[in-house]
């Protein structure tokens, strides 16, 4: 398979010499192309900042990340700028739209921003609005949606310029249960459909099951790992449930 990202050997410092926290101690691993990963771990245990890392919101103090051939951790200015627009794809908790834009508008920014003629924009937008069932809010404003319709738009403007990957940070943390099954049915379709490479970060083990794959974090290091295989929904929730015990971390923080 070929491998969209690669930690290799991350470690990630916060503070000054007298007073040093370890964020990220180093972790290695590898996410292959069409892969639907979930990070897990309780409050604290450096999923976030290692998302920060990928995302090049924040830098490592050591350690190389790669999407594709590219190594991310050497990029700078315009180099950073061009990655950030063309190789990723971004899905916040709060939905990040821009309230002044209509749906299609906060879609289509993403392809304005790389010249693409306005005619593939619209073709574009409304093959995405089928596929993620949004068809009918294209016209509406941010505070004209449901929650869940606002992550679906999210989600069709994170996935719109086909990057290499697709980075989701605690997606259904704001969605109520019904709004939060139905994106995630959606982040199925869009791996095993669109072959799109989804890392998302989560602290709910519900969540997590959609996934393919489960990288368990504690203490900024790699505490485990579960492949879903031929594992049904629940059956995989069931295996997460357990690793979360063994964390030792509150079930509160898990489900």
């Amino acid at each position: 398979m070929e491998s969209i990202l690669k930690i290799s050997n991350v470690e990630k410092y916060y503070g000054s010499k007298s007073s040093l926290t370890k964020a990220i101690d180093n972790i290695s691993f590898e996410v292959d192309k069409g892969e639907f990963v979930a990070i897990m771990g309780a409050s604290g245990s450096g999923k976030t900042t290692l998302l920060n890392c990928i995302s090049t919101i924040d830098r490592v103090t050591t350690g190389h990340i790669f999407v594709g051939s590219l190594d991310i951790t050497k990029l700078k200015g315009n180099d950073l700028n061009k990655f950030r627009r063309e190789e990723l794809g971004f899905i916040f908790q709060d939905f990040n739209l821009l309230d002044t834009l209509t749906a299609y508008e906060n879609i289509a920014l993403a392809l304005s921003i790389q010249n693409v003629p306005a005619k593939e924009i619209e073709a574009r937008i409304r093959k995405v609005a089928k596929e993620l069932d949004i068809e009918d809010v294209l016209k509406k404003y941010p505070y004209q949606m449901s929650g869940g319709q606002k992550q679906r738009v999210a989600s069709a403007r994170a996935i719109i310029t086909n990057p290499k990957l697709v980075l989701a940070d605690e997606p259904t943390g704001a969605l109520d249960s019904k709004s939060a099954k139905m994106l995630l049915e959606c982040f199925t379709y869009l791996n095993k459909e669109l072959s799109a490479t989804i890392l998302m970060v989560t602290h709910d083990a519900f969540t997590a099951s959609y996934a393919t794959r489960v990288i368990f974090i504690k203490d900024g290091k790699i505490f485990n790992e579960l492949h879903k295989g031929d594992d049904s929904r629940k059956e995989f929730f069931d295996k997460i449930i357990d690793v979360v015990t063994l964390l030792g971390g509150d079930l509160n923080d898990a489900l």
